[in-house]
């Protein structure tokens, strides 16, 4: 069965380094807490607030071991008035048993308030 599991994180600045560094940890934790390795990912969906600008998420993601034949897909967040500033979310669709009450959505950082209902696991940092 085809689920999504779901991440964010948030950046402290725009740097290529810090962008690269969130995404490999925030996707590497998503995988970990849900068992997925990269064959059960049919694509990986992130996206980044216009104050991101110094690289692509997806560059993050990419170097990641097994990720080489990951579809990576990367969007721009709406610049909707008072939300999360430097924040990267990603959305990955994966082929698993687990139902969706067992799947454990990952929200790192600041991005840790944007969904309290779906963060259910800690990640110390």
């Amino acid at each position: 069965m085809m689920r999504g599991i779901r991440g964010a994180i948030t950046i402290k600045n725009d740097t290529e380094a810090e962008i690269v560094a969130a995404v490999r940890w925030m996707v590497t934790e998503m995988c970990r807490h849900n068992g997925v390795v990269p064959d059960d990912i049919g694509a990986c969906i992130l996206s980044a607030t216009e104050d991101i600008t110094a690289a692509f998420p997806a560059a993050g993601a990419r170097q990641i071991p097994g990720f080489d034949l990951v579809p990576l897909f990367d969007a721009r967040q709406m610049a909707v008035k008072g939300s999360l500033p430097l924040c990267i979310r990603a959305l990955l669709l994966v082929e698993t048993d687990k139902t969706p009450q067992e799947i454990r959505h990952v929200y790192l950082g600041e991005a840790a308030i944007l969904r309290t209902d779906l963060a259910q696991t800690k990640v110390e940092e």
